[in-house]
């Protein structure tokens, strides 16, 4: 799985012009889903995400997660971040995994963020154009992949 995680102040998603989930303070999480990945994958990023310390204590220092400041997330699935672009200009989404899969898997990283203590989880909707606006706060944007988890436990 990867992950862009955007610490924002607000954020929001809509299809046909309706909004469909919208935040205030905390972080919007663009997820592709590759294929291969598992419920291990989704649980693990989840934990992850809601374990990320990003936000600024009262020293202006990033160590707070989003739990510690009654933060919300809105989630979001993209199977473009699933790209493989190693031949041409042209992306093949052949990573990516199967629209059913990757739907379930979706459901059950964003239901992870809740039991791991993120109060709100917002979510857009699986498969439709969506449109997402985003107030970056920082900007501070990170990037995760569970493959990096996966290569480490792999090397011990």
């Amino acid at each position: 799985m990867r992950a862009v995680i955007q610490r924002v102040t607000s954020s929001s998603v809509s299809v046909s012009g309706e909004i469909k989930g919208k935040i205030g303070k905390g972080f919007n999480v663009l997820l592709g889903v590759m294929q291969g990945d598992t419920e291990k994958e989704a649980e693990l990023l989840a934990k992850k995400i809601s374990d990320l310390r990003v936000f600024e204590d009262e020293n202006g220092k990033m160590n707070l997660d989003i739990k510690t400041i009654g933060g919300e997330a809105l989630a979001i699935s993209q199977f473009t971040l699933c790209a493989d672009l190693k031949k041409g200009n042209r992306p093949s989404f052949f990573p990516s995994a199967p629209p059913e899969e990757a739907e379930k898997l979706y459901d059950r990283f964003c239901v992870y963020l809740k039991q791991f203590g993120i109060k709100n989880v917002e979510k857009g909707v699986f498969g439709a154009d969506m449109k997402v606006e985003i107030s970056n706060d920082g900007p501070v944007t990170i990037i995760m992949d569970t493959d990096i988890w996966k290569k480490a436990s792999n090397d011990n």
